[in-house]
């Protein structure tokens, strides 16, 4: 089969439409939504307003509750993070307000499983979608826009893990964070 730019359009289309029945279906099913608590939506003060959106909107979609940990910071904020191995640059997004991470949580327990991140990230990649948000996920650095990618978030993250083993390097993987692009 020859595919075609229309072809191909429209197979992103359907992929695309797809993922938001199942998304509604979903939350039609889980018949209470996840909110932001205050805490959460304080950590988004100096965030951008496209983040800020797209994060409001997934977790509403997700299946999994989540939780803002950390949004806007200083640079002496992110310099104590690099010199503690926390973060490695210097020129990190959150010093612009243009980056969060995310804490997974089960019931009331934080969780650092990282299957729980791929599935926020799908929720974070539909709502990136509904407001024309390009972000980009800690766990999968080569797709500078998740919109774009026509899989499951869990199968974008296997891609970089063995595209960077492919280079002989080590993947690194920050599943709680989501930058814009």
């Amino acid at each position: 089969m020859r595919v075609t730019a229309v072809s191909f359009v429209w197979l992103k289309y359907v992929t695309c439409v797809s993922a938001k029945i199942v998304v509604a279906k979903t939350k039609k099913e889980n018949k209470m939504a996840f909110k932001l608590s205050k805490r959460s939506l304080a950590r988004l003060d100096g965030v951008n307003d496209k983040m800020v959106k797209v994060v409001t909107t997934a977790i509403g979609l997700s299946k999994i509750d989540f939780g803002v940990i950390c949004g806007l910071r200083t640079i002496e904020e992110q310099r104590e993070l690099v010199a503690k191995g926390a973060s490695k640059t210097m020129k990190s997004k959150h010093i612009e307000g243009n980056a969060v991470d995310l804490m997974a949580y089960i019931g009331s327990r934080a969780s650092w499983e990282l299957d729980l991140y791929d599935d926020i990230a799908d929720a974070m990649k539909i709502a990136a979608d509904e407001h024309d948000v390009q972000i980009r996920w800690g766990a999968a650095w080569h797709i500078p826009d998740l919109r774009e990618w026509d899989s499951s978030m869990q199968d974008a993250m296997n891609e970089y893990i063995d595209l960077r083993r492919g280079q002989g390097r080590r993947p690194f993987i920050d599943g709680p964070h989501f930058e814009l692009m």
